[in-house]
């Protein structure tokens, strides 16, 4: 072996529009990447889904690539990716169906004829912490293709989540982690700590790959490798793994991005009807824990209106990146009240504000509003003193600032790292590659006064 070589874990950080290969070093900097784009097909319904012949040979390519650069010595390598996509593999561990995408329309008659089944909705809903979300729901998926396609389904050896699928590709073993069971997948009995009653009924259990620890390796397939893998995370829980590790007083973080997702792993207390209704839920922990949060499409919506307001004054999204706070601004748009709703901005008529300033300030003063109820639904504010933000908006001052201005008992924080749901796959499994202590400076924090 080479002493000069750098000792680095490759994470494999797979996302619905980009996959990227990271190489962390000994402190967790990023020393290489590298990226390829979404290819996209269309399943035998003609519906949208992802390419997985091209996902695995892009999986190959880039641990080609790395193991070709002298300079470094691959001690390990774990992945990470999007929720509520489901594998299905043959016994020679070949996919039997395209992966069929999470907002693939659902049957109604499916769900309906479970939850009659199990106690009605609100009760089955309440037991898996799975609001009803049709395909979002992956072991719906798993069971509309048992009943939708029975011939394909009997030659089925294991379902995998998508997570753990790209594990196999490379230690070749079968297995399933808590992260991707426990994200709203309705395959999970929170109250007794077991899947759930109806996984066991219809036989599913039979195809779903014994569970193991998030933290857990075990060795490459390819002859004579000495890197260790790990399982896989689902990649919202992933992101959480950082700041687990550097803070232990009680916290939520809103990690934001296309769904804003507030998580308070320090608030077990059990979902309310209310609560789920509201979209709140748990997830589970690298380590099996559940972690209460609650969800807001709201990064969707700010894309959706920021174009309406660029389209509408003439100008590009681009202009409103680095506006800061006005005052004046808000203290005017507060003189009428402001509805709690998510989608309440796309009904104003645009040509009432002045001018492109004065209409975001708007549109982030509602998604603040809905922001701010959504996270009060699992924020426990009795233990919870900060409140972290990071991703997207952790970087919009006005986002910021108007946040810190509705949580005033609290510290509010931007947060941001090199890549916190890879660094979070990386962190899970130090113990099996890394010698140095996790440094404690891997998050940068910004405070925002309430004034």
């Amino acid at each position: 072996m080479n002493n000069d070589k750098i000792p680095v874990v490759a994470i494999f950080d797979v996302g619905k529009t980009n996959k990227k290969l990271f190489l962390f070093d000994s402190n967790y900097q990023i020393v290489f990447e590298r990226s390829a784009r979404f290819l996209e097909t269309k399943d035998e319904d003609g519906d949208p889904c992802e390419n997985l012949e091209s996902l695995r040979l892009s999986v190959f390519d880039s641990l080609h690539e790395v193991f070709r650069k002298n300079e470094f010595e691959i001690k390990a390598i774990n992945f990470t990716s999007y929720g509520a996509s489901v594998v299905y593999l043959d016994e020679n561990g070949r996919p039997l169906t395209p992966l069929y995408n999470y907002l693939k329309e659902f049957p109604v008659t499916i769900q309906q004829e479970l939850h009659n089944k199990y106690g009605g909705e609100e009760h089955f809903s309440l037991t898996t912490s799975s609001p009803t979300l049709g395909s979002l729901n992956s072991g719906f998926q798993i069971l509309r293709l048992k009943k939708e396609h029975p011939e394909i389904y009997k030659h089925v050896n294991f379902a995998l989540h998508l997570p753990q699928y790209l594990s196999f590709l490379v230690s070749g073993k079968f297995y399933s982690d808590m992260t991707s069971i426990g994200c709203h997948t309705a395959l999970w009995d929170f109250e007794k700590n077991e899947y759930h009653k109806w996984v066991q009924d219809e036989g599913i259990t039979k195809v779903l790959a014994p569970i193991v620890e998030g933290d857990e390796v075990f060795d490459g397939a390819f002859p004579g490798s000495s890197f260790r893998v790990g399982a896989g995370l689902h990649d919202s829980s992933s992101a959480l793994i950082p700041y687990l590790f550097n803070f232990d007083e009680p916290f939520v973080l809103i990690s934001t991005g296309t769904w804003c997702i507030s998580f308070n792993p320090f608030n077990n207390s059990a979902l309310t009807s209310c609560e789920l209704k509201k979209d709140c839920l748990f997830y589970q922990s690298y380590l099996g824990k559940p972690v209460k949060a609650s969800r807001l499409f709201a990064g969707y919506e700010h894309e959706l209106q920021s174009r309406r307001i660029a389209d509408f004054f003439h100008v590009t999204t681009a202009k409103f990146r680095n506006l800061q706070l006005n005052q004046r601004i808000i203290e005017k748009l507060m003189k009428e009240p402001v509805v709690v709703d998510l989608v309440a901005f796309s009904t104003i008529e645009l040509d009432r504000f002045h001018n492109y300033e004065e209409a975001y300030h708007s549109l982030i003063l509602h998604l603040i509003k809905a922001q701010v109820e959504s996270t009060k639904l699992v924020l426990d504010a009795n233990k919870i003193s900060r409140i972290f933000v990071d991703g997207g908006f952790s970087k919009n001052h006005i986002y910021m600032s108007l946040l810190a201005k509705e949580f005033p008992e609290v510290e509010v924080f931007g947060a941001s790292m090199a890549q916190a749901t890879a660094l979070g796959a990386a962190l899970a499994i130090h113990d099996h590659w890394n010698e140095l202590a996790i440094p404690n400076d891997l998050i940068a924090l910004r405070y925002f006064r309430n004034k």
